[in-house]
């Protein structure tokens, strides 16, 4: 199995926490996108995270908790302290859930994972990895999905308005398999991603040094990735919506 380097481990994991400035960052992403390892890690940092936000449910302590650390607390004291210390410890209880909850609002919930988003597209970013099907023909790329996909994603020629199709291949976002349609820009490689789904579009983002656009219509998911400029990968997403 091919290893992170070492040196670049910590810079990573900062990367992902978006501790690093866009400098480093820019500098550590022309890496991973030529280090296997290192973008195999950036991937799995992706994924645990979406599986946090996914599986971490926040519950209320139980009343046989509170009860039991009132008492622990209480020991040594005199019996009239015990209310007393009953409200801050119920106060702090309180706070502390009331926190947890904030924190669960902030995090993304079941909008695309553009985490995930972005570390497929650094994989593809790999010599090879980029295409499954290399063509610049629409109506080559659409059929090579039959049988591989249980949808059909629509695919459109963008080649007069400045975007070539590239080709497409399989990519996996949220533990199902998803089209993955590439674009080009000049040298600026474009992913959409296309997977069945009504999830509202998140609009204009920024992710780990990429943009991502995202949209929703006629049942399909769309989310593109490139670290093309934002005002261009927006007008990307204009004229693919424009074209029949």
């Amino acid at each position: 199995m091919t290893q992170c380097c070492p040196d670049k481990r910590l810079l990573i994991q900062a990367h992902h926490d978006g501790e690093l400035d866009a400098a480093a960052s820019a500098a550590l992403m022309a890496h991973v996108a030529e280090c296997p390892g290192c973008a195999a890690l950036q991937a799995e940092l992706a994924v645990l995270s979406r599986r946090l936000r996914a599986e971490v449910v926040a519950e209320p302590a139980p009343e046989t908790l509170r009860r039991r650390l009132t008492a622990a607390a209480a020991v040594g004291r005199p019996a009239n302290d015990t209310r007393r210390l009953a409200r801050p410890i119920a106060s702090f209880g309180v706070g502390a859930l009331l926190a947890a909850s904030l924190v669960l609002v902030l995090m993304p919930g079941r909008e695309a994972p553009m985490d995930e988003l972005v570390a497929g597209h650094v994989r593809a970013l790999q010599p090879g990895h980029l295409t499954d099907v290399l063509s610049t023909d629409q109506h080559t790329v659409k059929p090579w999905f039959d049988g591989r996909l249980d949808f059909a994603p629509p695919v459109k020629d963008l080649a007069a308005q400045g975007f070539p199709l590239v080709g497409g291949r399989l990519d996996y976002i949220g533990n199902r398999a998803v089209a993955a349609l590439v674009y080009r820009r000049d040298r600026h490689p474009i992913d959409l991603f296309v997977w069945p789904g009504t999830e509202p579009g998140p609009g204009a983002r920024v992710r780990q040094g990429y943009n991502v656009e995202g949209w929703t219509e006629g049942g399909m998911v769309f989310r593109a990735v490139s670290d093309l400029d934002a005002a261009d990968l927006a007008a990307f997403g204009r004229m693919w919506r424009a074209l029949p």
